[in-house]
């Protein structure tokens, strides 16, 4: 990659972009799929522009480069004792925030708080003209102006490329417990989820485990108030409480994805609660499959092993009308169903009318 395709600044981002015809900004790529383009679309890097450029503990606000690690910022907003509610995913990979941001991929945090869509405030980014350009703003109260920050979570890069983001964020919870709770199996698991979800508890996450049999809940709170929601909840299901480094390497191993195949495809599919049971079945049917059901059942994770073509999981997904992407491997990119909107092809027009960056479809 050459010194022009991997800026260290705003303006240097957007006169990388304004020399190439085609275009695509890039981070750590943690989620390789997602940057596969065709040819002759130049890659840009942006781990060149790191660093927190604006941070107010007191306005539970900050701002940061593109190119920054999400890791670097948790670790910085942990000592002021603040948080990302929403879990961010390949820490220990060095995701970058630009990227989470473009992937749209959210931990198991989403449940409770929302994803990285809910905090949002703000982002600097270079559109498809090669103008830097600021939307949003840098305060939680901010009523100006159309909400497009929000529309480049899980836009891939194909709106612009990120300079800086503001994102909102949260104190720390005070404790954390863990319950690993046992199930029959995916009906029973779905019923866990929905049940647990509609709840006077408030769990701060729900995820059903790849092992297709455990479910993790996790609370978040005082201590004393958490013991005894504790003993409700496995009065009520079979389980236990996780200590402390059990908890953490659990949440660790969702995390960072260890439970995956090598080699074979990752997809996430949105998905309800509802639709739990027939997911889990349809992607058993492939041998070796694994899935990772998260956020309360409103998002998995289907891990395919490297013999298993990824059209055939396309097939499955189509038919349960499914719209998922592929983070990894080599299954296409859109896989299942796909609705486009005619807002998010006017946000297309807008930004990039010459289609400079790759069109969502690629």
């Amino acid at each position: 990659m050459t010194a022009s395709l991997a800026p260290t600044t705003p303006a240097e981002l957007a006169e990388a972009v304004r020399s190439q015809p085609r275009v695509l900004a890039v981070g750590a790529r943690t989620k390789p799929r997602l940057s596969q383009v065709p040819e002759g679309v130049a890659l840009l890097s942006t781990l060149g522009l790191r660093g927190i450029v604006e941070y107010e503990p007191d306005e539970f606000t900050f701002t940061a480069l593109a190119g920054t690690s999400v890791r670097e910022i948790g670790q910085a907003l942990a000592e002021k004792g603040q948080y990302l509610p929403f879990d961010p995913m390949w820490l220990e990979a060095g995701a970058t925030l630009g990227g989470t941001v473009a992937a749209g991929v959210s931990g198991p945090g989403r449940f409770r708080f929302g994803g990285v869509r809910d905090f949002i405030l703000g982002v600097r980014f270079v559109d498809g003209l090669g103008r830097l350009l600021r939307m949003g703003g840098k305060v939680v109260k901010n009523c100006a102006g159309f909400d497009l920050p929000k529309f480049f979570v899980g836009s891939l890069g194909r709106y612009g490329a990120l300079a800086e983001v503001t994102f909102k964020v949260f104190p720390s919870p005070a404790s954390r417990l863990t319950l690993k709770l046992t199930t029959s199996g995916a009906e029973a698991a779905a019923k866990m989820l929905t049940d647990a979800a509609n709840s006077r508890w408030e769990p701060e996450a729900l995820d059903l485990l790849p092992d297709g049999k455990t479910v993790c809940l996790r609370l978040a709170g005082p201590a004393s108030a958490l013991e005894t929601i504790s003993r409700e909840i496995l009065a009520r299901w079979p389980g236990q409480a996780l200590s402390a480094a059990e908890a953490d390497t659990t949440w660790s191993e969702l995390r960072e994805f260890r439970w995956t195949h090598s080699g074979g495809a990752l997809v996430k599919v949105a998905i309800t609660p509802s639709v739990v049971q027939a997911l889990d079945a349809a992607a058993h049917s492939l041998d070796g499959t694994r899935v990772h059901f998260s956020a309360g059942g409103n998002v998995a994770f289907v891990s395919l092993p490297s013999s298993v073509p990824p059209t055939a999981l396309q097939e499955r997904l189509r038919g349960l009308s499914l719209p998922a992407v592929c983070l990894l491997g080599n299954a296409p990119l859109w896989c299942g169903t796909r609705t486009t909107t005619a807002i998010s092809g006017a946000v297309k027009q807008a930004l990039d009318p010459q289609n400079r960056f790759p069109l969502v479809e690629d």
